[in-house]
């Protein structure tokens, strides 16, 4: 698995679930931009897991330290290097993974692909911790393109067999774009919403999960 990825704008992350921090560098950026990171740290905080029933009860803060490629609150364009630090690791939680692994994530891809020398803990690499980073990057990459006169926004495609309406069937404005950025269950049909969160409710009380798709 390469951890670079990108053309024009190269995105490098690095780290483990359960290791002293996950990170990663920006490459690419053009200087002289100013970073909103009041803006960044709303984005953060929007992925952050602990702050709801229908997410993982694992709290971190996801506070991001900048190393490099920002000076006097503007990108200097060199690699932007920013880290953020783990806390709420229970690795001995995870003992028994290295020989039991969980079919719904990747730790036996991993153990295959690195020959049995991944970090399993908490699935290592491969956990949805590493999108903290690349939450970060994002949301630098979304400002950048906020000048262009560019929005990004998504919604709740599907949670297991429910389906939620589609964009290509609704008149979508950056407003409504905007919109979704302060909701847990961003949706089309809001009618939906309790339906959606019963389920994932039932499925978290039976130690089990449901699947689900997202459109941007």
């Amino acid at each position: 698995m390469s951890g670079v990825f990108g053309n024009k704008l190269k995105v490098s992350i690095f780290g483990e679930s359960h290791g002293s921090a996950i990170g990663v560098t920006i490459d690419g950026l053009p200087p002289g931009h100013e970073i909103d990171m009041d803006n960044v740290l709303e984005e953060m905080k929007r992925r952050a897991p602990g702050q709801g029933a229908l997410t993982t009860p694992r709290k971190e803060k996801d506070q991001p330290e900048i190393l490099s490629g920002y000076f006097n609150d503007m990108t200097t364009g060199s690699p932007l290097a920013a880290i953020i630090r783990n806390s709420d690791t229970r690795s001995k939680d995870y003992s028994q993974m290295k020989k039991l692994m969980r079919p719904g994530q990747a730790d036996y891809p991993g153990y295959v692909r690195y020959d049995g020398f991944n970090d399993y803990r908490g699935s290592g690499h491969f956990s949805g911790r590493i999108t903290a980073p690349l939450v970060f990057a994002g949301a630098i990459a979304k400002q950048l393109l906020e000048k262009q006169g560019i929005t990004i926004g998504g919604h709740v495609k599907s949670v297991a067999k429910i389906q939620d309406d589609s964009f290509l069937n609704t008149e979508v404005t950056p407003e409504m774009l905007k919109s979704f950025a302060g909701k847990e269950l961003p949706l089309l049909n809001e009618s939906l919403e309790e339906e959606m969160r019963n389920l994932i409710r039932e499925a978290k009380a039976s130690g089990d999960s449901v699947g689900g798709t997202a459109e941007i």
